[in-house]
């Protein structure tokens, strides 16, 4: 398994250290989310047309499934840090490490070269099932695909276009999806995975897919995620995003307490 898991992994590396030189240049760290999901798509697409084991058309279907998620992601977030200024979070990061900020950068490209790989792992686990035909679990899998990857789409759509209105400076997005959850965009990437473990049922190393589903929930939660971009709005948008904290579930999207 390691012989297919070490080239994506020394590719995600090289392309990380070609941004880190870019954004010495360009003060933008945003390339980073963009970078990050290219790479973890591109070594799902690996793993799926590598893995010589597995059912062909299932291989087929899941190399599309992630090589589609991560062009939506991706082209996503590349339109929104080629039009906007750096994300708060970056800027904060630079700030608050002083002359150490471009260390710290270069630590921080190369975790997410890493991560990359790691949450790309649920990708060899399903191409990794040795039945040799689809299964009713195959079918489950791209119904969940479908809902997740809907459910993202308009996440993301509300939050643009209430960004993109001039009049929201400085508000709070409750639109839509946005009134349920503070983060169904994060829900939502976080249910898409759910996609590959189904379609992975029965591989000798399903538990790896679940592994790697807690450790991302983990991530999302209490480290890189919610933590990150919650800070960034509080000082950005002060007691109205707290408020929002008090009305809105966190993750899961619920009927808002004050309904």
């Amino acid at each position: 398994m390691m012989e297919v898991i070490y080239p994506v992994l020394i590719a995600s590396s090289l392309i990380m250290l070609l941004l880190w030189f870019i954004q010495l240049k360009t003060h933008n760290a945003g390339t980073v989310d963009v970078a990050w999901s290219f790479a973890t798509a591109l070594a799902g697409i690996w793993f799926a047309y590598t893995v010589i084991e597995g059912y062909w058309l299932r291989n087929l279907i899941v190399g599309m499934m992630i090589g589609l998620w991560g062009a939506r992601l991706g082209m996503y977030l590349f339109r929104r840090v080629m039009s906007e200024a750096e994300d708060g979070r970056y800027r904060y990061m630079r700030e608050s490490c002083g002359s150490y900020a471009q260390a710290v950068m270069f630590v921080f490209f190369q975790i997410q070269a890493a991560w990359a790989i790691l949450f790309a792992l649920p990708i060899l686990v399903a191409v990794t099932n040795p039945a040799e035909s689809l299964l009713w679990t195959d079918y489950i899998g791209v119904v969940i695909w479908l809902f997740a990857m809907s459910g993202e789409l308009i996440a993301d759509r509300q939050l643009s276009d209430f960004r993109n209105n001039p009049d929201n400076k400085g508000m709070v997005c409750k639109q839509g999806l946005w009134r349920y959850s503070r983060h169904p965009n994060y829900f939502f990437e976080w249910l898409h995975w759910f996609a590959y473990i189904s379609i992975g049922a029965g591989s000798d190393i399903w538990w790896l897919a679940w592994l790697i589903m807690v450790l991302m929930l983990v991530f999302l939660l209490k480290i890189t995620g919610v933590p990150h971009t919650e800070s960034q709005s509080l000082r950005s948008r002060g007691d109205a995003y707290r408020q929002y904290q008090r009305e809105t579930s966190v993750f899961i999207p619920l009927p808002p307490k004050n309904a």
